[in-house]
């Protein structure tokens, strides 16, 4: 968080003013005067020893101003302000010291006064807070935030200290408690929660094994504050998760292919076997060209199965390109709509978007599907390629399956426009 110091603490005592000027005792005015206990000034006997306190708070000289301010603390019938006064010099000394007890104690019994501003009681408090957590005194910290966030609940600077203390101390539960909390508050407000407290409830998941909890919160943070890293993070969850259908794994090096998170040429490898399996040789083409544009695939051992794979590929996708037409009667006059939509996708992937599309659709809405959530998830990549972001919105959030294919979904709504139909690590 934020770094508050004593610096912080000094500068708004320093900012009441300083010095003080005899006055006449109390008891001495008039009757009409206004109400003794509210009055700031203080009486002659006392002022000057202030003033020569003040003067060694200037030389910083503040283990003598310690000693003088006990003498006046002894004084008798000390008014209201009188009392203010000395704590207000008790606070500074316990600044000047670094002596933070010294310093909360003193500007606690200045704060339950009416001399200080209400602005200034909070300043007060915020600087307090800040000083004892900046000491690791996380507790009494927390005290004097929560004081502050009673006066100012969307006070987010302190709403995190609240809960950097806790995950400081490992109470991770009570930091996420307070975070949730606050990301609450900020979707009410309709205001975007800070990229800090993200990260620090996104840590306070994975403290406590909350796997689930860490990847919506990356999620978020992937979509308001989209960093590279994040992706591989959360795409290798979604094979990790339990039911996780093999099934999809195509689908998920689609992904890691639009977002360019293929760790070695290996996946470039097994994800245009896929592809040819599944009667796409172009986009196989497409992971080739990937791994070749970053020299994982053409170099090292296996430099030559790569090039057969490629010659392989290569052939493959230019056979299709050719007979592009041929089938899709008789996948439209099929029992179910499958090879419609088996078609349909590769159109999109040969560019012919609108026709693809169309097909697509025709193919979910015939039905006899072995999983709807999986052809719900390919006409939404398939929108997204075309350029229909808001069907695409509407079909991928709808993908509701338990076996990967909704996390996958999810995750495609949050890949950058450019990625959707380029060809990573090409020029």
């Amino acid at each position: 968080m934020k770094k508050t110091s004593y610096l912080f603490a000094a500068m708004m005592l320093a900012a009441l003013g300083s010095g003080f000027s005899p006055v006449t005792v109390f008891a001495a005015q008039t009757q009409e005067a206004a109400d003794p206990a509210k009055q700031q000034v203080v009486r002659a006997e006392m002022g000057k020893p202030m003033n020569e306190i003040q003067e060694l708070l200037n030389k910083k000289d503040y283990a003598q101003a310690k000693e003088k301010v006990a003498v006046l603390e002894a004084m008798e019938k000390k008014t209201p302000f009188e009392v203010f006064a000395i704590n207000r010099i008790y606070a500074v000394i316990g600044s000047g010291l670094k002596d933070s007890d010294m310093m909360a104690k003193a500007i606690d019994a200045m704060i339950g006064t009416e001399f200080l501003k209400e602005s200034e009681k909070l300043h007060f408090m915020e600087a307090t807070a800040g000083t004892l957590f900046n000491e690791k005194k996380y507790p009494q910290s927390r005290e004097w935030a929560n004081r502050m966030l009673a006066k100012d609940p969307g006070n987010t600077g302190m709403n995190n200290l609240v809960a950097r203390s806790y995950y400081l101390e490992n109470d991770y539960a009570n930091a996420i408690k307070v975070l949730n909390a606050q990301l609450a508050e900020d979707a009410k407000a309709k205001r975007t929660p800070t990229e800090e407290n993200l990260r620090l409830l996104a840590g306070s998941y994975q403290q406590t094994k909350d796997n689930s909890g860490y990847a919506s919160v990356l999620e978020r943070m992937l979509e308001l504050y989209p960093q590279k890293e994040y992706w591989g993070d959360l795409i290798y969850r979604i094979e990790r998760k339990p039911g996780f259908s093999e099934r999809l794994r195509l689908d998920l090096y689609r992904l890691l292919l639009a977002t360019d998170k293929f760790d070695d040429g290996a996946q470039y490898m097994d994800m245009a076997e896929l592809a040819l399996l599944a009667g796409l040789p172009v986009e196989a083409k497409t992971a080739i060209d990937a791994g070749y544009a970053i020299n994982l695939l053409g170099t090292g051992k296996d430099a030559a199965k790569h090039k057969q794979l490629r010659d392989k590929v290569y052939k493959q996708a230019a056979d299709d390109i050719k007979n592009l037409d041929a089938g899709e009667a008789a996948a439209k006059n099929a029992k179910t709509g499958v090879g419609m939509l088996n078609y349909g996708y590769n159109y999109v992937i040969n560019g012919q978007f609108d026709k693809g599309v169309a097909l697509m659709e025709q193919g979910l809405a015939k039905g006899g599907l072995k999983s709807v959530d999986e052809a719900k998830l390919h006409l939404g990549i398939a929108y997204l390629k075309a350029g229909k972001r808001d069907k695409a919105v509407e079909t991928l959030k709808s993908v509701q399956s338990t076996d990967g294919a909704s996390d996958i979904a999810r995750l495609w709504l949050l890949v950058p426009t450019e990625n959707l139909n380029a060809v990573p690590g090409a020029k």
